[in-house]
């Protein structure tokens, strides 16, 4: 069970980290067009807490990818921190996420192989170190393992911690670079709920170091915790708060 009041106190700021213009993406086949997401307009504060709900199907997965730059609009456009995403080559928006953007993963993803500090030390490796020296890399590794109060577990396998662990790891590794943005596609989906809170507890504070935390989710009970928030159902925005976006219809989102 998640506690609104645990959050209440997050304000949004003024200024957008990310402005979301139009966008629509189509998939062309052979036999037929299918619209995933449908003029979707909204910005995303800096260092909000900013929630994207919808049931399966509404198109969550597919504007995460618009927002990584994974993937790109049909129409529109997608501006983060006065950049926009489209308009470069497919290196470097692979170089731009490594430094812009840290991805949390429902189901952890960490390498079974590597301890926790292994795992984050090798996101700074494959990020280029956000802009640190490599012989700090280390430091970095194990300040981002306490950050999310697991440093005494630095030389533990995946297989050694439980899954709430294991997602703070994950989270650990998402700061290595020390990008502006994490983005969480269900981050606590496949977590009990005593774990669930702690582990959303633990990214929404992040807010406070100066993040702005993403965070996709079809529970609207979890969604009414961000501070920010859009509503998808059908590829399309029905409701939002905080987001400045435009809303093709009112509806009511059920998960």
């Amino acid at each position: 069970m998640f506690h609104a009041h645990t959050y209440d106190h997050y304000q949004v700021p003024a200024s957008p980290l990310i402005q979301v213009e139009h966008l629509t993406r189509i998939i062309t086949t052979r036999m037929q067009k299918t619209m995933l997401l449908n003029d979707i307009t909204f910005t995303v504060p800096t260092q909000s807490l900013f929630a994207i709900n919808g049931p399966s199907g509404s198109g969550k997965s597919t504007l995460l990818n618009m927002l990584t730059g994974i993937d790109r609009p049909t129409e529109g456009r997608v501006i983060f921190a006065d950049q926009e995403l489209k308009a470069q080559g497919e290196n470097v928006l692979a170089r731009w996420r490594g430094r812009n953007v840290g991805i949390i993963f429902q189901f952890f993803q960490l390498i079974p192989t590597l301890t926790a500090f292994e795992n984050v030390l090798l996101a700074l490796e494959l990020g280029g170190g956000g802009g640190l020296r490599r012989k700090d890399w280390r430091e970095r590794a194990l300040t981002c393992l306490d950050m999310v109060a697991l440093s005494s577990f630095a030389h533990r396998l995946p297989a050694e911690l439980s899954g709430g662990q294991q997602q703070r790891v994950a989270i650990a590794r998402a700061l290595a670079n020390d990008p502006p943005a994490l983005i969480a596609d269900e981050p606590t989906g496949n977590l009990d709920s005593a774990t669930a809170n702690s582990v959303f507890t633990t990214l929404a504070n992040l807010t406070h170091q100066g993040k702005t935390v993403i965070y996709v989710t079809h529970d609207p009970q979890l969604a009414s915790l961000a501070s920010a928030r859009i509503d998808l159902l059908d590829g399309q925005i029905v409701n939002e708060h905080g987001a400045n976006a435009i809303i093709t219809s009112r509806r009511e989102v059920h998960s």
